[in-house]
Formats: structure tokens, sequence, C-alpha cells
């Protein structure tokens, strides 16, 4: 009994510790998108507006 209690400890905090990595990944990545869709944005905004679109602005 003291072995299983043993292997569900070091079993519960290699779980505790991957967690912990897989948030810092996640959060990493999540900053990544938003960085990409700043540039995105940006670039949108340097496209040139067509005619068509120039005229329904108006």
């Amino acid at each position: 009994m003291a072995s299983l209690t043993h292997a569900l400890r070091r079993e519960n905090a290699d779980l505790r510790l991957k967690n912990t990595e897989l948030k810092l990944e996640n959060q990493q990545l999540a900053e990544r998108m938003e960085s990409a869709r700043q540039r995105v944005s940006s670039l949108i905004q340097t496209l040139p507006v067509a005619a068509s679109e120039e005229e329904a602005v108006k």
C-alpha cells in the first residue's frame, strides 16, 4: 500500500509539472496569435481601397 501511495504521489507531481508546462506553452501560443493578428490587421490597413469600395463608403 505504501508503494502505491508513493507511486500515485509521484505521478501527481509529474502531472502537476506537465500541467504547468502546458499552461506556459498555451500562454506563449496565445501571445504569438495576438501578435500575428496585430500584424495582419496592420497589413490590411496598408492595402489600397478598391474603387467599388470607395463608392460604397461615400
